[in-house]
């Protein structure tokens, strides 16, 4: 398993900006509206949970304060790279950490949380985390918990939190019978990662004051991960 946990990170690097060209539009357009939950002085300060390789990096605004988690250390060298190529941000901090138990974030510290294609990871990193990075327990097998625990504990009042996930289908389609088909290989080489996840249900039942969901599909049309949820909630 640590080989695997290894060489992830080198197949999400290749395999990233294919799919980062596939919802470009769409990245563009729900990152757009993190201004509007920038502090008085217009600087907004972000948490991005799962960052991976840093694909999202450039969709965010210049002048945004970034605090960066990976439950997986070998994405270091990746995320620094998609650093170097979007200076207009700043990097506070880098931890080993991913979900509800990111407890080393100060509560009330940040203007706004970021998961994209994180949510549906379970906890399988290993060992202890690389030099350079801070500690901390983590997982996101307990949703709830990190939706209402961890997120109204770090985020200032009125702040947000945004989403991009791969989900379950429609239990009645044939893709939902081909993720659950996929689902136990898909985990094993996808770092804990589920297909049939229900995301949109777990965000549906926190009470959020606002939830802006909608549901897209990726292209391909036959892959499992087709099925997708978008959106931000305050």
């Amino acid at each position: 398993m640590g080989l695997l946990l290894y060489i992830l990170p080198y197949i999400m690097a290749k395999g990233t900006p294919i799919y980062n060209h596939k919802v470009y539009k769409r990245k563009q357009e729900l990152f757009s509206t993190l201004r509007k939950f920038a502090g008085p002085l217009g600087q907004l300060t972000l948490l991005e949970i799962g960052t991976g390789t840093g694909t999202n990096f450039q969709f965010h605004p210049p002048g945004c304060r970034l605090t960066c988690t990976n439950p997986n250390p070998d994405f270091r060298k990746f995320l620094l790279k998609s650093l170097s190529e979007n200076q207009q941000l700043k990097l506070e901090r880098l931890v080993v950490a991913s979900g509800e138990e990111l407890h080393r974030t100060p509560g009330g510290t940040v203007d706004a949380v970021v998961r994209a294609l994180s949510a549906a990871l379970g906890d399988r990193r290993r060992g202890s985390p690389d030099r350079g990075f801070a500690s901390a327990r983590a997982g996101v097998n307990s949703p709830q918990a990190f939706y209402t625990g961890f997120f109204y504990g770090t985020v200032f009042q009125g702040g947000a939190f945004y989403f991009l996930e791969h989900v379950a289908a429609d239990h009645s389609s044939c893709t939902y019978f081909w993720q659950k088909i996929c689902d136990p290989v898909w985990k094993y080489f996808g770092d804990g990662c589920s297909l049939s996840r229900e995301t949109q249900k777990e965000l549906e039942k926190t009470n959020f004051s606002e939830l802006n969901l909608r549901r897209i599909h990726v292209t391909p049309y036959w892959i499992p991960t087709r099925p997708h949820i978008i959106g931000y909630t305050v």
